[in-house]
């Protein structure tokens, strides 16, 4: 392909074009995402899984999917389907590409083979403590193993063994024989085979031994003809050790590893582990609960993919880390919701107002927006009833200056519908507010008052009669420090207020059919969604995705 007027995006692309101008890789870009079916995708995956797809879609080539399935004790297909569908999710699609590491064991095996045929491999028997000990430290050298100088024979005859099961899980492994004495600890003999007992959910019990990442990883780029390996900063002291691994074997091509930074979120974790940590230990429901950063879990809290891809390209790619203001997301989600989810009205803490000027029985259907981003959305028809709901916070007593809503002796303009006027407050034995008696202005529909007065204030409401009862859900931040990655105990500092349950809530009749998946804007609330798992045709439940105030406007705002 030309790339004469090609502009590179980063530093990634400009690698990529100087590599088709020199004819590097054939002129090929072949590119892939390989996962380890050990978990659910995160939010930082969704960057990898973008660059990687989109780089190839860019320069003409093609992405692979992968599964770096290498350890069974971790890995279940509940996690490759899941895997699977998040990818797809978010726009992009492998067509034919679809490998795993599984199916290169045997090479895996022989190419093992050939290192130890060199003299670069050797099967050591020290336990894993003492294979610690030896290794040194980040200021010293490491020690020899006592086992490193067996011979050739020895070691291929041990190997084979090791394959045949004749040994016990853990007795042996066989290591690269690189340099011990190395300042990069990567490169002190790493093991690349261990003895494991383990079911695969693609081999089944065939293989008892299984290969390490760092060495399946970049034979399996090799084999699938990888032209730009691309991970993460953490994998830059790894380099080294691709490398060597690609220049001692004789794999078909020698991919190039090139790292950029990873995408972290403020106020979130993003690994695994950890995340794996906070099911266990029920602060979360599961890998999908909407408060978790994993793929699953966002589109459960009804964030879109266009709204993900585009938090990607703003955030760009970079070659340090750095962390990103949740503000940012929520924006984007913002920004793309705005245009696309249809409005409708929820009191979400109903309290009860009567109209005591409506006539007993009588429904007045009024006229709503559907959108006033996309006017061809239409309108909607919404019921008025004597008795409706409003928001509890739409009322005080006695509110402070300034206040524009409900107060006794004040008005206020319904959305959509007439001016009320409260003219009493019904109160329980526990002096709570209970109801409001109103009365209503039949001469103010359409926005205007017959006597010129002023109503600032407009709020929403729901015909009592009409309702539609539903569950909402409201999410914050999981953690209450912006960073939970830096500190070792990061369970101390979950959020207990990261989810508030309200099950009283009160919605506009035309919610009544909603679907699982389908997104709104709450007028006045936000922007929600319909729970995929919890809802159902008989009780709707509702996950507030965001707020509708946008902290990263204002901030942008201010920036300029």
């Amino acid at each position: 392909m030309s790339t004469s007027t090609m502009q590179p995006a980063n530093f990634i692309e400009d690698i990529i074009i100087k590599d088709l101008e020199s004819g590097k890789h054939g002129g090929r870009v072949v590119t892939r995402f390989p996962p380890e079916p050990n978990g659910y995708l995160h939010i930082g995956h969704a960057k990898s899984i973008c660059l990687n797809f989109g780089l190839a879609k860019k320069f003409g080539g093609v992405c692979h999917l992968r599964f770096d399935d290498t350890d069974p004790a971790k890995e279940e297909p509940e996690y490759v389907e899941a895997i699977k569908r998040d990818v797809k999710w978010l726009g992009f699609d492998w067509g034919d590409k679809l490998f795993h590491a599984a199916d290169y064991f045997e090479a895996l095996y022989e190419f093992a083979v050939e290192l130890i045929q060199q003299g670069k491999a050797y099967v050591d028997d020290l336990s894993p403590e003492q294979m610690r000990e030896y290794r040194g430290t980040l200021t010293e050298p490491g020690k020899n193993s006592p086992y490193r100088d067996r011979s050739i024979e020895e070691n291929l005859d041990l190997f084979q063994r090791m394959r045949a099961g004749e040994f016990p899980d853990g007795a042996r492994v066989l290591r690269a024989k690189i340099d011990m004495s190395s300042p990069n600890m990567n490169m002190r003999d790493p093991v690349i085979y261990r003895i494991k007992r383990v079911e695969h959910h693609r081999t089944g019990n065939d293989w008892v031994i299984y290969p390490m990442y760092d060495f399946a990883h970049p034979i399996s780029d090799a084999l699938e003809g990888i032209t730009h390996s691309i991970c993460t900063l953490e994998f830059e002291d790894n380099r080294p050790l691709y490398e060597w691994f690609l220049n001692n074997v004789s794999v078909p091509c020698h991919p190039q590893q090139i790292e950029f930074a990873r995408l972290n979120l403020a106020y979130t974790i993003t690994s695994k582990r950890r995340l794996l940590r906070l099911v266990e230990l029920g602060h979360v429901s599961g890998w999908d609960d909407p408060r978790v950063p994993t793929i699953a879990g966002v589109r459960r809290r009804g964030y879109t993919p266009e709204a993900i891809r585009d938090l990607c390209d703003r955030v760009g790619v970079a070659k340090n880390n750095s962390l990103v203001d949740m503000a940012m997301l929520e924006h984007c989600v913002r920004e793309d919701l705005n245009r696309r989810a249809p409005r409708a009205m929820a009191v979400l803490r109903p309290l009860r107002v009567v109209i005591e000027n409506f006539p007993e029985g009588q429904v007045e259907e009024l006229e709503a927006i559907n959108n006033p981003e996309d006017r061809s959305m239409g309108t909607r028809k919404v019921p008025l009833s004597r008795v409706i709901y409003i928001e509890q916070e739409d009322f005080m007593e006695d509110p402070p200056k300034g206040y524009r809503r409900l107060a006794p002796g004040r008005e206020v303009r319904l959305r959509y519908g007439y001016v009320i006027k409260c003219e009493d407050v019904v109160k329980n034995e526990q002096g709570e507010v209970v109801e409001l008696r109103c009365t209503c202005d039949f001469e103010t529909l359409g926005g205007s008052t017959p006597d010129g007065r002023k109503v600032r204030g407009i709020i929403h409401w729901v015909s009592a009669e009409h309702a539609v009862p539903a569950e909402v859900r409201l999410y914050d931040r999981l953690f209450t420090i912006e960073n939970p990655a830096e500190v070792e105990d990061y369970v101390e500092y979950v959020n207990p207020k990261s989810l508030e349950v309200l099950t009283e809530c009160m919605l506009e009749p035309s919610l009544a059919e909603a679907s699982p998946g389908s997104f709104y804007q709450f007028e006045r609330q936000g922007y929600f969604c319909v729970d995929i798992v919890d809802s159902k045709p008989d009780q709707l439940v509702f996950n507030r995705t965001v707020a509708l105030r946008d902290t990263w406007a204002k901030i942008q705002k201010r920036q300029r």
